[in-house]
């Protein structure tokens, strides 16, 4: 009798949770294409360029600087004095690591801007998500990036890329 009971109640506990996901309204969108479509994007990207461009200048001269000083030392190293030839080493060794680290500075500050700046963006993206799933009554929306496979869902992208352009 017990095992009759707990089987009824499996089942029971089975269509309800089943109705109950039958009712929720899942749609999908993809937020990459979007973001990548998003007029935004591309013009966020020409103001990083612009905002940097002083800074690539600067390296590409102390790399150049850095190119010349290197042939220097391999073709007159050998007619060089000794103390000419250590010093024009300890130039080479200091201005490299001088250009590795600024490099790496310049690495470290343009990602930080460019992830500030995508995070704006994919902000008024997530806004505009909400909007359109309030106004269509989804549930949930879920990035396709996430999802293996979803069948009988509605893809809002195209929604959602209307409003950002």
């Amino acid at each position: 009798m017990k095992k009759w009971l707990y089987a009824a109640s499996l089942i029971f506990l089975f269509f309800t949770y089943t109705d109950t996901l039958a009712t929720d309204r899942i749609a999908v969108v993809n937020i990459l294409s979007i973001l990548q479509q998003s007029p935004q994007f591309a013009l966020v990207a020409q103001q990083l360029e612009k905002e940097f461009q002083n800074s690539i200048n600067e390296l590409k001269l102390i790399e150049e600087d850095l190119q010349n000083q290197i042939q220097r030392l391999q073709r007159d190293g050998s007619i060089m004095k000794e103390s000419e030839r250590s010093e024009l080493e300890k130039s080479v060794i200091q201005q490299r690591d001088t250009l590795s680290n600024k490099v790496k500075n310049f690495e470290k500050n343009q990602n930080f801007r460019q992830r500030e700046e995508r995070s704006k963006i994919l902000s008024s993206i997530k806004d505009i998500v909400k909007n359109i799933a309030s106004k269509e009554g989804y549930d949930v929306v879920i990035d396709t990036n996430a999802v293996a496979y979803a069948s009988n869902t509605k893809d809002i992208t195209a929604d959602v890329l209307k409003q950002v352009l």
